[in-house]
């Protein structure tokens, strides 16, 4: 795994990486640079897949969104990522989605990394996306609809500018703010100066002409954001916004129309827009293209679909790609989240009397002094 480990007598902090942290490691390296590095970080792992012990994610759902696990392991390194889902935050002032990972020895267990994944998530998102689109889509494909504006789709855009080509982008979201946003981070942004966006009304107008398609919108519904009269020969779509039960962006038509592709089906089965077609509706995980087992796309004009609902081995890579990264960079903080113990058999150390005098004994002696 080429993570940097110290000795085990001289370990005993936990590296912590804040938002800030993250943001200023991203401001040393540039933003096009770091999503190179976790794309090719991502692919790296995607060709030894079976290397991992894999599980899909656990979930909890409520009325008004989700909260997740996602654990993941190789032989040598452990990580899980915490995250949520909730589209009803922002009118309380909160993020949609708040994450935190973790990466440790699998030999000991201890915990070398603790890092923000807000941010993170958003990066590896979007690198995992282009990952698929550089396997899956024509390698001509220079136009791109965006439908779904929020906080993920800056990363989207400018990952498949800079990564893939990608010199025009249409917009479209239900909210005009949200389009209104992006347009304006964009034209801020000096990495985004060769991008030519346009701001459509409609997501039929949006994919108009497209060669691909990106869905990442954030309603917790069973949507058909686009249905197959909107499909044109040798699109790919990017589906990263189904990502739960009951949350859907494509209509089952247009995977019935696709050669679909997925991160880990027993997930993607559960949680993408997959899950509205029978179990046995084929599909190919992406390793395999990746891998070189089996072809992605068959012809220049077939439609292909990558269903990415996000999966633990895409946090993996980023977790152990900003550990070493900010190892090389001195950035974050040792905090001392675990025990340190001078006897590791002795934890009673820790809340062990030290120079107390016992009451009984202090009472004693102003008795004797009273007379």
């Amino acid at each position: 795994m080429n993570l940097t480990h110290t000795s085990s007598t001289q370990r005993s902090n936990t590296l912590f990486l804040s938002p800030q942290d993250v943001a200023n490691l991203i401001a040393r390296l540039g933003l096009p640079a770091t999503l190179q590095g976790l794309a090719a970080t991502i692919h790296q792992d995607f060709l030894r897949w079976t290397s991992f012990d894999k599980a899909p994610r656990v979930a909890s759902h409520s009325v008004d969104g989700v909260i997740e696990l996602m654990p993941i392991a190789d032989d040598s390194s452990y990580s899980f990522k915490y995250v949520n889902g909730h589209p009803k935050n922002t009118s309380k002032g909160l993020p949609t989605v708040m994450a935190f990972g973790v990466l440790a020895d699998v030999a000991t267990g201890e915990p070398l990394l603790l890092s923000e994944m807000t941010l993170t998530t958003a990066l590896r998102t979007a690198a995992t996306s282009v990952v698929a689109a550089r396997a899956l889509a024509r390698p001509d494909s220079r136009v791109m609809a965006l439908i779904g504006n929020g906080a993920q789709s800056e990363f989207q855009a400018l990952a498949f500018h800079h990564l893939l080509d990608i010199t025009d982008i249409r917009l479209y979201d239900i909210d005009p703010q949200a389009t209104a946003k992006l347009m304006a981070n964009l034209r801020a942004n000096p990495d985004a100066a060769g991008l030519r966006l346009t701001r459509c009304a409609s997501v039929r107008e949006a994919v108009r002409g497209a060669d691909i398609v990106t869905t990442i919108t954030a309603d917790k519904t069973n949507a058909a954001i686009i249905t197959t009269d909107m499909l044109e020969a040798g699109m790919h779509i990017n589906g990263v916004g189904g990502d739960c039960p009951g949350k859907t962006e494509i209509h089952a038509d247009v995977l019935r129309a696709a050669k679909v592709f997925v991160e880990f089906e027993p997930q993607t089965r559960i949680e993408g827009d997959l899950q509205h077609l029978p179990a046995d509706f084929a599909v190919t995980e992406l390793w395999r293209v990746l891998s070189g087992q089996t072809v992605g796309r068959d012809n220049t004009t077939q439609i292909t679909m990558f269903d990415s609902v996000g999966f633990a081995m895409e946090d993996f890579s980023a977790l152990r790609y900003l550990y070493a990264q900010a190892q090389a960079l001195q950035l974050g903080a040792p905090i001392a989240l675990m025990a340190q113990l001078s006897d590791p058999k002795d934890l009673y150390q820790l809340i062990r009397p030290t120079a107390v005098v016992p009451l009984r004994s202090v009472a004693a002696a102003a008795v004797t002094e009273a007379f």
